[in-house]
């Protein structure tokens, strides 16, 4: 049985993380980390088949984070998940540290480099294929980003996964609804991304994506509908403190001292 209180302060515990990694750096993503912070904690803590001491295990369950800028947060469930020491945290984007500001195969557990958006959906798309060929059960996820969705890559992807009858792909979409400088009907407007996603053919799903609960029902859910699985998550931009919620300046910027201890008391005290 799912402990769900025991995901949420999972979730929380990982927020905690990235504000400490991304303050002490001076440097990262912590709006769209926060906002998925639910969901990697579902994925990771209750999901996800992954061994941390064998990381390329073949028969693993493959996670692209498409929205690469997200970094710090998986990392942060990478290693309390036990990829790699907590300690490695303390080096988010040193130039000798495997913690990059986008994810990297040199991260032991990532399974995609990311950095330019728009690339993920077709890397698990191309995953999902290779488990057909080779016969295996894992399964692909691929979080991408609803500004993503301005990005044209991604419609290959749309197309690509229904034709194939992919029904061991999960695409989930952080719909946040902000972007680098404003929200993305200010920026480009993307319209129903699943009116969008079912034209293509894909099973569609919306949940609320900090409601752990709803992540990890629809994630165990077994798929038997032969179509690839989007996802929409309805979350929000730096979820989990009053200030940085839904404001577009948090999609890059680091706290100063003061905003950094307000963050942390929030976040804590939740705990």
């Amino acid at each position: 049985m799912t402990d769900i209180e025991k995901l949420r302060k999972t979730a929380t515990q990982l927020r905690v993380d990235t504000l400490k990694m991304v303050y002490r750096s001076q440097s990262g993503h912590i709006g769209g980390s926060f906002s998925a912070a639910d969901i990697i904690a579902a994925l990771y803590f209750d999901v996800m088949r992954v061994r941390p001491q064998d990381p390329a295990w073949p028969d693993r369950d493959r996670l692209v984070l498409s929205k690469g800028h997200s970094a710090p947060v998986l990392y942060a469930a990478l290693a309390r998940r036990g990829f790699f020491p907590l300690a490695e945290l303390d080096r988010l984007r040193e130039a000798d540290s495997f913690l990059q500001g986008a994810t990297s195969f040199k991260t032991p557990g990532v399974d995609m480099t990311s950095g330019p958006l728009g690339q993920g959906l077709c890397a698990g798309v191309g995953m999902a294929c290779a488990a057909r060929v080779q016969k295996k059960d894992y399964m692909t996820y691929v979080i991408i980003g609803d500004g993503e969705l301005q990005e044209g890559e991604i419609w290959e992807g749309m197309m690509e996964a229904p034709r194939f009858g992919l029904d061991n792909l999960v695409c989930i979409l952080d719909n946040n609804r902000v972007q680098m400088n404003g929200t993305n009907e200010e920026i480009m407007p993307i319209g129903n991304p699943a009116e969008k996603a079912r034209a293509f053919g894909w099973t569609v799903r919306e949940i609320d994506g900090h409601d752990i609960s709803q992540v990890t029902d629809l994630l165990h859910w077994h798929n038997n509908t032969g179509m690839p699985l989007f996802v929409v998550a309805h979350t929000t931009k730096g979820k989990g403190v009053s200030f940085m919620e839904g404001d577009y300046r948090w999609h890059g910027k680091a706290p100063s001292e003061d905003e950094y201890q307000r963050a942390l008391r929030e976040l804590e005290g939740g705990m």
